[in-house]
């Protein structure tokens, strides 16, 4: 953390989890994805990697975007067993 006055960049802090927020924020993304997934297509793929490094690759994406838009529209086509994939999510859904 620091203050800005007059031009003078002051420290007030550096401690933290620099970790929070980016891989936390791309588990979370893939979890929800893996859940819709499951949820609309009653397929368990949680334990298959494949779509689970797809999934990372979007997640990643998909909090790039998010940081000046506010939804994202994630499209994996062949996904799982030749099902595509499909989905909108909003900053508003992330923030949850």
């Amino acid at each position: 953390m620091l203050t800005i006055e007059e031009g003078i960049f002051e420290v007030k802090a550096t401690a933290g989890d620099a970790y929070l927020g980016g891989g936390d924020f791309e588990n979370r993304v893939v979890e929800h994805f893996v859940q819709e997934f499951n949820r609309k297509f009653r397929n368990d793929i949680s334990d298959d990697q494949q779509p689970l490094l797809r999934l990372r690759t979007a997640s990643e994406r998909v909090k790039r975007t998010l940081s000046c838009l506010s939804q994202v529209h994630v499209e994996i086509d062949a996904f799982f067993e030749g099902v595509d994939f499909n989905s909108v999510i909003t900053r508003a859904r992330s923030e949850d």
